[in-house]
């Protein structure tokens, strides 16, 4: 360890003394009554010496007003560097910036919001070059160059959504447009895989209710499948009384609303009875007067005579 060294830790003795000048000039550059108590210092240098003191402005918790001092060599006075407010060990800081990019969570995005994509996003990659010249190597080149030459076709460069107009006849966009291509960019392998580990965290084997379900959503009538490579690991549920009910589920998921759980049995149809027990007749309490084997008469000849 050099002189130069071990001279600079120990401060100098008039730079140390020095405290009223430096509680001056942090006062002169804040306000009176702001600047507190004497907290220490500490030697920067070879008569170079930091004081500290309490800052007492609100909202500047842990805060302390720095005073550098510094004296020439040989010389008896004491001069004033610089002042400033410096936050102290325990002091009230504000978050480390972030870039929106990166506050950004799911769910943050409202109505009318518009979410801009990065150029160079790694999620998405190329739909299709966007030349309209086929390399030299496609084995489509040369027949779609005659069949331009032949239409007369016009050659727009740049992508389609740059287009100001629909794509030209004969042109790879056209081409693109036509087999369903016309996307600029599509996910990536990275974007692929980004968003698989999202929903096989949110509705993955690992979740507890995978873990307690009777079977997995590959073996589920209710899984409605997708398409793409994705299509090959996730569907969607399609049960309303299932907790993933239109989402995104990963194949080895499951829950206890599997469609074949728990059948229930059809109710058995009884057999057609032999004896109709179930039909009412209707048993009069009193016999009707006609019911009798002598048919009722009204004249007085009859009446005489009586029943037999």
């Amino acid at each position: 360890m050099s002189a130069a060294t071990t001279r600079s830790r120990t401060p100098d003795r008039l730079c140390a003394e020095a405290v009223d000048l430096a509680r001056g000039a942090a006062e002169e550059a804040a306000a009176p009554g702001v600047v507190g108590e004497h907290t220490g210092l500490v030697s920067e240098g070879d008569r170079v010496v930091t004081h500290f003191f309490e800052c007492k402005e609100l909202g500047y918790r842990g805060w302390r007003w720095a005073v550098t001092v510094a004296r020439a060599s040989r010389a008896k006075v004491v001069t004033l560097d610089e002042v400033v407010l410096l936050p102290g060990p325990d002091a009230l800081l504000a978050p480390e910036w972030v870039p929106w990019s990166e506050r950004l969570r799911p769910g943050d995005l409202g109505p009318g919001d518009l979410l801009p994509t990065d150029q160079d996003d790694l999620r998405l990659e190329p739909g299709y070059t966007g030349e309209e010249q086929p390399p030299p190597n496609s084995v489509m080149s040369e027949e779609m160059a005659e069949l331009a030459d032949a239409e007369d076709a016009d050659v727009t460069p740049g992508a389609p959504a740059a287009q100001p107009t629909a794509p030209s006849r004969g042109s790879i966009a056209a081409v693109a447009e036509e087999l369903g291509m016309r996307r600029a960019r599509v996910l990536s392998r990275y974007g692929l895989h980004s968003a698989a580990d999202r929903w096989e965290e949110a509705f993955g084997p690992k979740t507890p209710m995978a873990q307690a379900a009777p079977a997995t959503c590959m073996t589920c009538g209710f899984l409605t499948p997708i398409g793409g490579s994705l299509g090959q690991a996730f569907g969607v549920c399609a049960n309303e009384f299932a907790p993933a009910d239109g989402r995104v589920v990963s194949l080895a998921y499951g829950c206890g609303g599997h469609s074949e759980a728990a059948v229930m049995p059809k109710p058995p149809q009884p057999a057609a009875p032999v004896i109709d027990e179930t039909r009412v007749e209707p048993f009069p309490l009193h016999p009707a007067r006609d019911s009798g084997s002598v048919p009722e008469e009204t004249d007085e000849e009859t009446a005489e005579l009586g029943h037999s």
